[in-house]
């Protein structure tokens, strides 16, 4: 456990306190800390921890990093394979990178370490039970307390929740959320002749369920082999995953690590903060809703919450500081909130015609022109359907 001792902690205030030290906590961690501002970084695991998670770097994670972040790419991807339900398989492929691989516990590792770099104070093995406004453990209106697991309390000026998507912080900001999918992986060791060739290229399988797709991104000699789909679907899910592995021939390798998670996606009228509470990434069901990627909302979403929770620690009444966390709700749904409202017409239409998706992906120039701008951040799903009339009035029709 890395932190001044606990004796020391319980005596001070800190200006902001972040539970979660994932890509959303360590970003608001390092905003919160680069405007010099005392920050505390809580964590329940010891760093590096495994996280079920695909690991691509899009350009928009890539354009939220902080500055001077050297990202630790497993391989650069300039080759999409695309199949439907492992039938019409078609590789398009880009001159440029489109996006890159990462492996979380590396990824996540660095990025705390730059929040510390920037100040922020670090404490693993510390679990939150729960935060309180209001109560014998707040001394004032200015303070929230944090509780932890073992009955320590730590007092805040400002808290974020990033706690991931089983957030503690969440349910007591009362996030709403209207969709759950579940999403399962495997890491698999491959020899060398197999890893060449996947090098640079990733496969992505629109799958037999309603709303689901599997993928393989390549990590030097491992393959991050996942599905998704939505939860109620668990044994189809699984089934799909093995017959996914199997039809890819790679059947006959042990995965190192086979894992699942449940990701969360908000509701439109899901609040984002209380009191001085604020909540992001995961913990505030921040995530893209037809891809379910979530790292660039973290990072996003992580980067604005740690901005206005400086400003609520500076509030000086409730008046302020409910003036402060509706600007922070703004700025998250003006943009993040304009490409999930998009992503969820996405999603109810590959939901009932995949086909056609992969037709026009693979078959259609505009189609694949609008995959790499959006993987190589020069353009987002909500600013092609804004910008493009041709895609606003197809999407349009298609909903209907």
């Amino acid at each position: 456990m890395s932190s001044e001792n606990s004796s020391d902690d319980a005596q001070r205030v800190w200006d902001v306190v972040v539970v979660g030290a994932g890509p959303a906590g360590a970003s608001a961690a390092y905003a919160a800390a680069v405007a010099g501002r005392r920050v505390l970084l809580l964590e329940k695991a010891e760093l590096p921890r495994y996280k079920t998670c695909g690991g691509g770097i899009i350009g928009p994670s890539r354009d939220a990093l902080p500055p001077g972040f050297e990202l630790p790419l497993r391989d650069r991807v300039q080759a999409v394979t695309f199949s439907l339900d492992g039938k019409f398989t078609r590789t398009r492929r880009s001159r440029h990178t489109l996006f890159g691989l990462i492996n979380r516990p590396e990824f996540d590792q660095q990025l705390v370490e730059h929040a510390q770099k920037a100040g922020a104070e670090l404490r693993t093995g510390a679990t939150v039970s729960r935060v309180e406004q209001h109560g014998s453990a707040v001394p004032d209106r200015r303070t929230v307390a944090v509780v932890l697991q073992d009955g320590e309390t730590l007092l805040a000026r400002a808290v974020v929740g990033a706690d991931g998507s089983a957030s503690r912080i969440g349910a007591h900001v009362g996030v709403k959320l209207d969709q759950v999918d579940l999403g399962l992986e495997a890491e698999i060791p491959v020899p060398e002749t197999v890893a060449e060739d996947w090098k640079g290229r990733v496969l992505i399988d629109w799958g037999p369920i309603p709303g689901s797709y599997g993928w393989v991104f390549p990590k030097g000699d491992t393959l991050t082999v996942g599905v998704i789909s939505a939860r109620g679907e668990g044994a189809a899910t699984k089934r799909y995953l093995e017959d996914f592995i199997a039809r890819l021939g790679l059947a006959g390798f042990e995965p190192s690590i086979s894992s699942g998670h449940l990701t969360r996606c908000r509701a439109d009228d899901s609040p984002l903060s209380r009191g001085r509470v604020l909540v992001c990434g995961d913990a505030a069901g921040l995530l893209e809703p037809w891809t379910r990627e979530g790292i660039s909302f973290a990072l996003r979403s992580g980067r604005l919450a740690g901005e206005w929770a400086v400003r609520i620690a500076e509030a000086h009444d409730a008046v302020d500081t409910r003036r402060q966390a509706l600007n922070y709700a703004f700025a998250v749904k003006a943009g993040l909130g304009v490409e999930m409202s998009v992503g969820k017409r996405l999603l109810t239409v590959f939901e009932r015609r995949p086909g056609l998706f992969h037709t026009a992906i693979t078959g259609f120039r505009p189609a694949w022109k609008a995959f790499v701008g959006i993987t190589r951040g020069s353009t987002s799903i909500g600013e092609i359907v804004r910008t493009h009339p041709m895609a606003g009035r197809a999407l349009t029709a298609l909903d209907r």
